[in-house]
């Protein structure tokens, strides 16, 4: 299963590495610090070519590995975590390091994201004990991104709303500050993001079950095309995806505290991230004692709190505004959901016009959710949350104004979260966790019965 699976990515991956990126007219990049080989092999210019040859090394370190289960009828341990590392490693990091690379080498504003430079902006201001909150973004560099030349002119200035907002949750900005330390150019907050999209390989061991499945659903948990792309093009779902794995294992392994206080790390780097919570809620219900339960309600408060309470007391408004309101109703429709599908219709004829998404979050969305939590309970089994959370989160990215295909990396997570989850339940065999908070669980949640496995890949 493993090696198939990193034949798989390998696959997916290599015809589309490096396309569709930003269409900037940047003079050749300098080869600068300790990137300047890469830099200096690409020819100073975006090159998908180097991608691709990492991914078809990455082909090779898997054949190879299939040829020693032939020979030897398994792989060890400790290679089969090398070689999950390696490939997972040669697909993700070649495209990051070399978008650095020649960003260090042009200019801030040219091979990134308006989103991640955004941020490293943002993380600038909070070290400067500013909020990126209401913050007029016009004059900070970010305007001179969207001419992809570098220049910038007065209706650039006036006319894109990016400028005058800042939509991420507080624990974006915060960690940006924290990373923004780091020497040039692992500064950028891509590195950041990269580091935790190779994480979830790892997060996916915290689970049980038998080693070579686990490694092959972390695997594509950090390498699905999905994630692959957001890591060289600037997209920073990475760590509140993580987090979001990490809280599910500290459920199932019965530590429910810990599992809140993470749920609302994932909460605070990602409003998507909040659809997870009640069907984390339920998890957490049917496994820990009453007063475990409101020690984890207590972890996951005060860790919001943490989080929001400055911003809220510089300027609570901004906030407001910025995270909420602005993606809902000022930001221009598009992408392939449902508000997408209307304005090609022609029933809606302006993308910055009104657009019902209230309305259908309160008659669509909110009522197949109550019922998604509802078949959760019902069934007992904690791998059910993540496919609620898949069908729920996706159901309101095609109902929002705004459906970006990199959202997909939030419902396609989530169903590789609930084989890992599947796994662990199996591999319990009908028992139940123990809560870990102090006290022991009100009830069990149902498993499905099977045998423990082994530790071969």
């Amino acid at each position: 299963m493993l090696l198939g699976t990193l034949g798989a990515l390998v696959a997916f991956n290599l015809p589309e590495l490096g396309s569709d990126p930003w269409p900037f007219r940047a003079p050749p990049a300098e080869a600068r610090g300790v990137l300047a080989p890469l830099v200096r092999v690409a020819g100073g210019e975006w090159d998908p070519g180097l991608l691709r040859a990492a991914a078809t090394l990455a082909a090779v370190v898997t054949a190879l590995a299939a040829a020693a289960v032939l020979v030897r009828g398994r792989l060890p341990r400790s290679v089969a975590v090398a070689v999950a590392g390696v490939v997972v490693a040669l697909l993700v990091l070649p495209g990051v390091l070399l978008q650095v690379g020649l960003r260090e080498g042009t200019a801030p504003w040219f091979h990134d994201n308006d989103s991640t430079y955004q941020i490293d902006i943002a993380g600038e201001l909070v070290r400067k004990g500013e909020t990126p909150y209401g913050y007029d973004y016009r004059f900070s560099g970010l305007e001179r991104f969207y001419a992809f030349d570098g220049s910038v002119s007065a209706q650039t200035r006036n006319a894109q709303v990016a400028l005058r907002h800042f939509a991420y949750f507080p624990g974006t900005p915060l960690t940006a500050a924290a990373w923004g330390l780091m020497p040039a150019p692992f500064d950028d907050y891509r590195i950041f993001v990269t580091l935790l999209t190779l994480a979830a390989l790892p997060a996916a061991l915290l689970f049980r079950g038998p080693l070579g499945p686990r490694l092959a659903l972390g695997a594509a948990l950090a390498a699905s095309p999905l994630a692959v792309r957001a890591a060289w093009f600037g997209t920073a779902d990475a760590p509140a995806v993580l987090a979001l794995v990490v809280a599910f294992a500290l459920v199932v392994r019965g530590r429910v505290t810990g599992a809140a206080a993470v749920l609302a790390v994932a909460v605070l780097l990602k409003q998507f991230a909040v659809v997870a919570a009640p069907f984390l809620a339920v998890a957490i219900l049917r496994r820990a004692s009453s007063r475990a339960r409101r020690t984890a309600a207590i972890a996951f408060a005060a860790v919001l709190a943490a989080g929001f309470l400055p911003f809220v007391i510089a300027d609570a408004g901004a906030l407001y505004a910025d995270t909420v309101v602005y993606g809902g109703a000022t930001y221009r429709i598009i992408g392939y959901g449902l508000a997408g599908v209307l304005l090609e219709a022609g029933v809606l004829d302006d993308r910055f016009g009104p657009y019902p998404f209230g309305v259908l979050a309160l008659l669509v969305w909110l009522p197949l959710t109550a019922l998604l939590v509802r078949a959760q309970l019902r069934s007992g089994s904690t791998w059910t949350a993540a496919v609620g959370f898949a069908v729920s989160v996706l159901v309101l990215f095609f109902i929002g104004r705004v459906f970006q295909t990199s959202y997909l990396v939030w419902p396609v997570a989530a169903g590789l979260l609930a084989g890992l989850l599947f796994l662990s339940e199996r591999h319990a065999g009908g028992g139940s966790a123990t809560a870990r908070d102090g006290s022991a669980p009100a009830g069990g949640a149902t498993y499905a019965k099977g045998q423990a496995a082994s530790g071969r890949a």
